[in-house]
């Protein structure tokens, strides 16, 4: 069997809201996370292509929803990031609305990544909005990104770390990416993992 690949990958737009999103049929995977924790890094990563995604050592780069269609079959959307960013409080605002729109009013989000900077503590933003996910009854999975910053060791000791405080509130576990942009780390085991679930979908 060939592997996943993924071999093609073309910016399709930025909405500025999610009532400006294309309308389609195609599964759609959003990334999110934390600003600066390496989404549009880990996007051109998975993709291949060095600057789909715009990278910025400013945190909040990100100001719209912006999809790819990938290999003309699904999407990867790159939404806005949560948390500290250089904007005023009344963009954080907007963009949070941005977010909350997209992932509630949405229709065609099949799975959420929710990305975390493997070489923090647990931080309560990123636990308070896995918890505000399960609320909603958003399907998601954890991404766990800059593992190339820590030895092994201290790679696994985090992610342990991190499922034992989410077993504090969850029954059962999302599934547990490891990536390096940096390195390439877990760019396969994300490909095969999305199509396994476009394939559970075309089923």
């Amino acid at each position: 069997m060939k592997p996943n690949t993924i071999s093609s990958a073309i910016f399709v737009c930025s909405s500025p809201d999610a009532s400006k999103m294309p309308v389609h049929r195609l599964p759609e995977y959003a990334f999110i996370g934390r600003s600066n924790v390496g989404k549009s890094s880990l996007i051109n990563m998975l993709t291949g292509q060095k600057n789909l995604a715009h990278t910025s050592a400013t945190p909040g780069k990100t100001q719209m929803i912006n999809h790819f269609l990938i290999n003309n079959a699904w999407y990867i959307v790159d939404l806005p990031g949560y948390g500290f960013a250089k904007t005023s409080k009344s963009q954080r605002e907007v963009l949070g609305k941005m977010i909350t729109d997209y992932l509630k009013i949405g229709q065609q989000m099949t799975l959420l990544f929710v990305l975390i900077d493997i070489r923090l503590e647990p931080q309560i933003i990123d636990l308070e909005f896995i918890e505000q996910l399960g609320q909603w009854g958003i399907p998601f999975a954890i991404v766990f990104t800059k593992a190339d910053k820590l030895g092994p060791v201290a790679v696994l000791q985090r992610v342990d770390a991190y499922k034992n405080r989410l077993l504090e509130q969850w029954e059962e576990l999302p599934p547990v990416f490891i990536t390096s942009s940096e390195k390439g780390a877990g760019r396969q085991e994300l490909i095969n993992y999305i199509e396994s679930v476009n394939r559970q979908i075309e089923n």
